[in-house]
């Protein structure tokens, strides 16, 4: 690829991550090289996808082990924002390497959201790409930012959702 792009993909509604590992599937299957991020889905809380994602020899899924308060109330806020720091220099040193042709930063909205990490940080990260580098970024309410800075924004919107009527997230199909 010689245009490398950052997208984003944030919303209210489902779909965000999985959209992300779609698009890591085509790319692996073009034989691109992808680099798979998950941030804030550390701890006890099971993914799926990392299963799937480990099985692909061009897919590098890195899952960082931060325990959050979204998922464990006992987590301290203070031990997350120092892991994070960590966390997300690791992406931004893959990022600056050159030997990805797809990293995708799967819930980084959140990063800056929770005001774990500042988003000129994270845009300074984004500006270090090479000009062939595609980046994905996943997440809810993506900062204006990060709006700004992406070449494409996909937005989910929840219409209706059963969660709302008591349906519990099901493994395999919600995470």
């Amino acid at each position: 690829m010689k245009n490398g792009l950052i997208q984003v993909y944030t919303g209210a509604g489902k779909g965000k991550t999985t959209a992300a590992i779609g698009l890591a599937i085509r790319a692996a299957g073009a034989g691109l090289k992808v680099a798979f991020y998950q941030f804030l889905k550390g701890g006890e809380f099971p993914v799926s996808e990392e299963k799937i994602l480990s099985s692909f020899t061009d897919i590098d899924f890195i899952r960082f082990n931060q325990t959050t308060p979204l998922f464990d109330r006992k987590a301290s806020v203070e031990a997350l924002a120092g892991q994070v720091q960590s966390d997300l220099e690791t992406a931004a040193n893959t990022i600056a390497n050159g030997n990805y042709d797809l990293i995708i930063l799967d819930e980084l909205t959140h990063l800056v959201n929770f005001r774990l990490v500042e988003e000129s940080k994270v845009l300074k990260m984004l500006d270090s790409k090479s000009a062939k580098l595609e980046i994905v970024i996943t997440g809810r309410n993506a900062s204006k930012g990060l709006l700004k800075r992406a070449d494409l924004v996909t937005e989910m919107k929840e219409v209706k959702h059963p969660f709302k009527k008591g349906v519990k997230a099901r493994k395999g199909i919600d995470f």
